[in-house]
């Protein structure tokens, strides 16, 4: 799908911005979507979206003034992070938040040609850094070291040609997931992100749902408008 697509990027957009074409865009948005929806295959990536969404609530955590002991990752792609102090408030919005904003930043990354391989080396070493910092138990560290992995073995390839796209791809899924994600908290009674934000501030937890599904729609928006304008400048 890559080669056939490869003829949609201008010249001018490859070489300034580093952006996909328009169309180009829409094949990887939708190869993330069925990468999403895929069993088995989908799994590393929903370790993606939990890893940065507990990262989120930990660096959260460690500006609002609090410690953290740990985090914690699961097969099915739920997550803990365990800390003390700090602005719950902050701390219980950051997680979603945190994940969908994250994944418009590695898109951003992926837009810059001359860069690409600094950027999958940084989210390796940051992966390798957090499991040396907050790992603990054999399974969140086993989870760290599959998702280092995928950051750190394309640096292996000896041309460019596919790592941009494969990081945007990587990107929107880490968006898409953070879009689904919070709705399964609607199916949940006093647990979660949502129910701990609605004990603290009487906003009901449906209402954090929704602005979490606002603000990963809008992430999602904004790399296609940096397409966009990277294809009206070409």
């Amino acid at each position: 799908m890559h080669n056939q697509s490869d003829s949609l990027i201008s010249p001018a957009a490859s070489s300034t911005s580093g952006a996909p074409s328009r169309g180009r865009f829409l094949i990887e948005l939708l190869i993330a979507l069925l990468i999403t929806r895929l069993p088995f295959i989908s799994i590393p990536f929903k370790w993606l979206e939990s890893y940065f969404h507990e990262l989120s609530h930990g660096l959260a955590t460690l500006i609002t003034g609090g410690a953290v002991s740990h985090i914690q990752l699961f097969p099915n792609g739920a997550g803990l992070c365990y800390s003390q102090g700090g602005w719950p408030v902050v701390i219980g919005f950051s997680g979603y938040f945190g994940a969908a904003l994250w994944g418009y930043l590695i898109f951003i990354l992926a837009t810059w040609p001359r860069g690409i391989r600094v950027s999958f080396a940084l989210l390796g070493s940051a992966v390798v850094l957090t499991a040396i910092l907050w790992g603990r138990d054999l399974l969140t560290i086993s989870i760290l070291a599959s998702l280092a992995v995928l950051f750190l073995l394309p640096l292996k390839l000896s041309t460019n040609r596919f790592m941009g796209g494969g990081l945007r791809i990587m990107a929107l899924m880490i968006m898409l997931n953070a879009l689904a994600s919070p709705t399964v908290l609607l199916g949940l009674s006093g647990k979660g992100d949502a129910a701990m934000l609605a004990g603290a501030t009487w906003v009901p937890a449906w209402i954090w749902v929704f602005v979490w599904l606002a603000i990963s729609a809008l992430m999602i928006f904004l790399c296609w408008q940096r397409v966009d304008r990277a294809a009206l400048k070409s």
